[in-house]
Parts: C-alpha cells; structure tokens; sequence
C-alpha cells in the first residue's frame, strides 16, 4: 500500500506535521521584540491547549517584569542567569525552573549577566499586575501570534511566517 502524496506534509486527521527547527535562529529577524532590549523566539505556539513554547532573550539588567500565571510554567536556562525577587534561589545556566501556579514573582537578571536566554513552557497565559498586585495586562498564545504576525511582516518575513509554529 502506498502512502497518499497529495497530504505528505500532514498528519494524522489534518494535523501539521512536527516541528524541527535551530531553537536559536541564525537569522535575528525570527527573535520578536517585547520591550526594549527583551525579545521572545517562538518554538511552538498551540492553539488548542494555550501553551506556548518559547526562547526568551533578554540583554539588560533590572527588573524585566512582575507577573503570575493560572497554570504551571518550566524553564530551562540555556544563557547567562536571572531570579525572582520573591525568592531566594537563582537561575544558572543549565538550571530547570518550575512555576507553580498563582504565584507572583518579578523576574531580575543581575549584572554581570549580558545576556539571558532562557527556554519556557507556559501553560495559558501571563497575566502582568502592578506592585499591588492587580493586573495591568496579559499575554496568551494568542496575543504572541498577534506579535509574531506584526513583527514578521515588519521585518520582511512576511506574516504567516509564524505559522510553522502555530498548531
């Protein structure tokens, strides 16, 4: 029996196939800004299950940002170091992190770090909130579609240029 040619580049039901890509890109165009001197490259974005896997980049020191999440978030820090205000432990290089959820934490990266580039798997969304803890915004999968479309059509990717990441 011979496979069908016609949907070679999809899966079972209609799925897109896997995903097999350099995690970092050697062009900088695929590394999608998100504040100043803060960037995100996307490995996957799930539509279905709201998780997101990405790179996040980061070449300043301070306080990048405060946030929780409603569900479990892990990390695997490939660059440099960071840590959470809240806490007392810091993120090496090589080192696994995992959020519970509900937690605010601020996340820091301290001199003499140059720059940080850590692998997260976010389970939903992050929700932004203030020293008082209310929110003053959030992201989900959808939102980093959003970013990814404007920011490859900016950079002359062209938009659907995130789609090999979308399932």
């Amino acid at each position: 029996m011979n496979a069908p040619t016609s949907v070679s580049h999809l899966s079972a039901k209609g799925m897109l196939p896997e995903i097999v890509e350099m995690a970092i890109p050697t062009d900088d165009r695929v590394w999608v800004p998100q504040a100043p001197d803060v960037w995100f490259r996307p490995l996957m974005l799930n539509r279905v299950t709201g998780q997101w896997w990405n790179l996040l980049r980061v070449t300043k020191t301070g306080v990048l940002s405060r946030h929780r999440h409603p569900s479990m978030v892990t990390g695997l820090v490939l660059k440099g170091r960071w840590r959470y205000l809240e806490h007392d432990w810091i993120a090496e290089e090589g080192g696994f992190v995992y959020e519970p959820p509900g937690e605010v934490h601020t996340l820091i990266v301290d001199p003499p770090t140059k720059e940080m580039i850590t692998f997260f798997n976010v389970n939903g969304a992050m929700v932004y909130v203030d020293e008082e803890g209310k929110t003053v915004g959030y992201e989900d999968v959808h939102t980093k579609i959003e970013m990814c479309r404007e920011h490859y059509e900016k950079v002359g990717l062209g938009a659907d240029y995130v789609n090999r990441f979308v399932r």
